[in-house]
């Protein structure tokens, strides 16, 4: 059983003074609204309705984040035995490219999304979702900019490849590579970005992703470290 099963709702905050003092790594979901952010979290964490979708695309503008360990704690936030026992959260970061947005609602919302992914320490990566026929739209590039300056790992899903034939999703994988191997920091060292093929409906490429996770998150070297 994966450790992401684990997954339960802690909080949801929608401004950075609220942010949880835990000292455990995070590790951050960021996409288009219409990507299958939500979808991919749910398939990963073997769980129907953790993260939701709203009705309306682009109107969730909060920060939600789901605890792993602590399996109670959601409902005993300010139980310090309980809080203790978290080893990792799971954030899941507003979907961004809807006009709909009110002008006010959406600069408050990329700033909340910008200081957030450059600014918080205890983010370990940055998991991306991208509609595997439209990926690297500007947002998501702007995410990828805002975001590798701090030199943190970032593995991009490739969703909805179950549309793709076998040459389009080698030349989807191809391409991505290309343009994640663009990226370099100042000495011409590239970035630690990854990239994957993912299905939820398909389930394709569930296995990879939750390894690279757990490899994110610290849990793989603890297992190895035990056996």
């Amino acid at each position: 059983m994966s450790l992401l099963w684990q997954a339960r709702f802690f909080t949801t905050v929608n401004h950075l003074r609220d942010l949880p003092k835990l000292q455990v790594p995070e590790l951050a979901f960021a996409g288009r609204s219409n990507a299958g952010k939500s979808t991919a979290i749910n398939i990963l964490c073997n769980q129907k309705r953790l993260a939701f979708a709203s009705k309306t695309p682009g109107r969730t503008q909060h920060i939600n984040y789901f605890s792993l360990g602590g399996a109670h704690v959601a409902q005993h936030r300010k139980d310090a035995t309980r809080v203790d026992e978290i080893r990792a959260l799971l954030v899941d970061l507003p979907g961004y490219g809807y006009a709909e947005v009110p002008g006010e609602a959406k600069l408050h919302w990329n700033q909340l999304l910008g200081n957030y992914v450059q600014s918080r320490e205890q983010l370990a990566g940055l998991v991306l979702i991208m509609d595997s026929r439209r990926p690297f739209t500007d947002l998501d590039v702007q995410m990828l900019e805002w975001f590798a300056p701090t030199g943190k790992p970032v593995h991009c899903l490739l969703t909805k490849a179950d549309k793709l034939n076998r040459n389009e999703s080698t030349n989807a994988l191809r391409q991505a590579r290309t343009v994640l191997g663009s990226y370099v920091d100042a000495s011409g060292q590239p970035f630690p970005f990854s990239v994957q093929l993912f299905s939820a409906l398909k389930r394709i490429g569930i296995e990879e992703a939750d390894a690279k996770i757990q490899e994110l998150l610290g849990f793989s070297e603890e297992q190895s470290a035990a056996e």
